[in-house]
């Protein structure tokens, strides 16, 4: 059920959400996507909580686009402009945090890979485990993602490498680079984020929804989601003849099946290697 894919309690004046499917990682079906994004706004409307945190359930935050979907057949397999459409409905969810009023904390262990990677940047604040890993590896599949937010946060030379090559990053060079806000030991990650999320419940909830919004005001202006929506390439694409466009194209079919068997081979090694 979607009620269970994403669950909500408060603690104090913090608002936990967490992603609550650790068998696949924590990985995004749309459904979930739907579910994170109710999620984080029911978050906001609690009038008990002034902070939220994101985390997710098991080893993994979250390894991005479960683009496999659950089998069977789907019209957006086949379809580019359809494909299109679900591509900014994912664009939409994974930017909530960014649209709520309250300052959002993702709180990161495991893997935080491709949407994941972008859920977590779209946070005001991260907090990692040391052990945790980020990345963007859609390229390796042929695809860039649905929103390309890093830029923004390191800065467009690290943001190329990153992006072009596909690479992971350990916590350590996220700090670094400015990625993330902290880490952590993994043991401490739980009560390190609570006390962090518990510090920023000092200041005054007013203050804190205004000096988000003017932080985001600042990035608009400066064509921030005019830039986030740039990379939605796909009915370019289409009309160009790389995709084709129509429910009966199997060229389009048959390389959303190759993302879906590099999406399983990532959650093979995840499992072999017990990360």
């Amino acid at each position: 059920m979607a009620a269970d894919l994403v669950l909500y309690e408060a603690d104090g004046k913090v608002g936990m959400v967490t992603l609550n499917r650790p068998d696949k990682l924590n990985a995004l079906s749309m459904e979930m996507r739907l579910a994170l994004e109710q999620g984080l706004r029911r978050a906001d409307e609690d009038a008990a909580t002034s902070v939220i945190v994101l985390r997710g359930a098991g080893r993994s935050f979250c390894v991005g686009f479960d683009v496999g979907g659950g089998g069977g057949e789907h019209p957006w397999r086949h379809d580019a402009l359809k494909y299109h459409a679900r591509l900014s409905t994912s664009f939409r969810c994974l930017m909530t945090p960014w649209t709520l009023r309250k300052p959002v904390i993702a709180s990161v262990q495991g893997h935080a890979l491709g949407g994941g990677c972008e859920l977590a940047m779209f946070c005001d604040l991260t907090i990692a485990a040391e052990d945790a890993q980020f990345g963007e590896p859609e390229v390796l599949f042929s695809q860039a993602g649905p929103a390309v937010l890093m830029p923004f946060i390191v800065g467009h030379k690290r943001a190329r490498e990153l992006i072009y090559f596909g690479d992971r990053i350990d916590a350590k060079r996220a700090l670094e680079i400015g990625m993330i806000n902290r880490i952590v030991p993994p043991a401490e990650l739980a009560a390190a984020t609570i006390k962090y999320a518990r510090r920023l419940t000092l200041i005054a909830p007013e203050a804190l929804a205004a000096a988000k919004l003017a932080v985001n005001r600042g990035l608009d202006a400066g064509g921030f989601r005019t830039a986030l929506n740039a990379p939605d390439m796909t009915p370019k694409i289409a009309k160009q003849g790389m995709f084709p466009v129509g429910t009966c194209g199997p060229e389009f079919g048959a390389y959303m099946r190759r993302q879906a068997d590099a999406y399983a081979s990532i959650i093979r090694e995840a499992n072999i290697k017990g990360e």
